[in-house]
């Protein structure tokens, strides 16, 4: 596979995993620990093949997609904001939840090819010798991923609702003694990570793998939450581990491809052991971590009064 097919490849391969991860960094910046991401993507991925086969448009299933898996984070933020339940039960449930949902409403659709979605034309730029094709030859969403990436980025860096958000994440009674609605602000931020786990949901059924299958997502959803860790909290950060777990996942596929004599059931689970060592270095340095991570992540908020 020539260089310009492998990196086209990889960044196919990353976008669900970096529209995961961003939407996870929003949820835990605002200290909400959201580990139902996997099934916030099958949900989303089930819910955009439907409707994208139902309307015939890839455009209405990526918003079918962000609207199902908002609604099932909200499910979540409910459960955890309002009733105080513990947030990784919660959030495990959410995943198991997801994952038998989605396959009851897909029973339907094994087996229907979705309608295509269209690459942008970029005119003569797609024909610039490698520079073409890596960075002009892809579909809305994977620069709709970059987009929300930098969006985050300039507005947890520069904007007064980032500066808000980053002081729930940190300290949600002083947020909350300054008048800030700490339970608004967590429940926008826990639908703003569920519409992106939907979004890359829907971009696997519909552009990385063009079809329904029961439990598609394969640990899509934990990586992300890996991400998030690896990148230390960091949007554009996001971006390079996305890029690194997509050219691992291209990388054994192409050497399974081209025969080389490896176990295939290694090559398979080397994003996940990828994705355990990354964790396992993070938090062997305990000091990087407490200063990455949010403060109140994973602390429930009871506001007095």
């Amino acid at each position: 596979m020539s260089p310009e097919l492998l990196i086209d490849a990889l960044i196919i391969a990353a976008t669900p995993i970096l529209l995961a991860a961003i939407g996870e960094l929003v949820t835990e910046k605002s200290g909400v620990l959201n580990l139902g991401v996997e099934g916030m993507m099958i949900v989303g991925a089930i819910c955009g093949f439907a409707v994208a086969i139902e309307s015939g448009s890839p455009a209405l299933g990526f918003a079918g997609a962000a609207l199902g898996g908002a609604a099932l984070s909200l499910i979540f933020g409910v459960l955890t904001q309002y009733l105080l339940s513990n947030q990784v039960a919660t959030g495990l449930a959410l995943t198991l939840f997801g994952l038998g949902f989605s396959a009851m409403i897909g029973q339907g659709y094994v087996g229907v090819v979705p309608p295509a979605t269209p690459k942008l034309d970029f005119g003569p730029l797609t024909d610039i010798p490698f520079v073409g094709p890596v960075l002009f030859n892809h579909d809305l969403m994977v620069y709709v991923g970059i987009a929300i990436v930098a969006g985050v980025w300039a507005t947890l860096r520069y904007t007064r609702a980032g500066m808000i958000l980053r002081a729930v994440g940190e300290n949600h009674d002083a947020a909350h003694a300054l008048g800030y609605k700490v339970i608004r602000i967590r429940l926008l931020a826990i639908a703003f990570g569920g519409a992106c786990a939907g979004l890359g949901g829907a971009y696997l059924s519909l552009v990385r793998v063009p079809q329904w299958t029961e439990g598609m997502t394969a640990g899509a959803g934990w990586i992300a939450l890996a991400l998030v860790v690896f990148a230390s909290w960091k949007p554009w950060r996001i971006v390079i581990g996305a890029w690194l777990f997509g050219g691992i996942t291209v990388l054994q596929l192409n050497l399974q491809v081209a025969g080389v004599k490896v176990p295939v059931e290694l090559l398979s689970m080397s994003p996940y052991l990828i994705t355990i060592l990354v964790l396992v270095l993070i938090s062997s340095d305990r000091r990087r971590a407490s200063l990455s991570a949010p403060a109140e992540l994973g602390r429930v908020f009871h506001a007095a009064g």
